[in-house]
């Protein structure tokens, strides 16, 4: 069983900066893909990014946005730059026990609560 919290989420300015962070719990966090997704309201959750050794990003995200993880500190980040009004949504963590980066929300098992987003134009 893996928990997931995520944090960092706020109100920014457009074309400003924010760092999500995801804490999972568990032993085994290095075994499991991380992804990031995202609901804006009236949406349908898209993909975001996702990492395992490498990075996988959505092709609205590509090049704004970074995904990172540090396994000492069983923490996955996704670093936000040159944020649009468009980027408004709530983010949300996931992990899965999967050996191919997937964009496929159904391959991650689990999932973190979200925490909202909100770039002002």
């Amino acid at each position: 069983q893996v928990q997931l919290v995520e944090s960092g989420g706020g109100l920014v300015q457009a074309g400003g900066s924010l760092r999500l962070s995801c804490a999972a719990s568990g032993r085994t966090f290095s075994s499991y893909a991380m992804g990031w997704f995202r609901q804006a309201p009236g949406m349908e959750r898209e993909f975001v990014a996702a990492i395992s050794w490498r990075g996988l990003y959505g092709g609205s995200v590509k090049g704004r946005f970074t995904i990172s993880r540090d396994n000492a500190k069983n923490t996955a980040y996704l670093q936000m730059n040159s944020l649009k009004p468009e980027d408004t949504a709530v983010y949300y963590c996931a992990a899965g026990d999967i050996k191919t980066l997937s964009p496929r929300q159904y391959e991650y098992n689990y999932w973190g609560q979200g925490t909202q987003v909100t770039v002002s134009s």
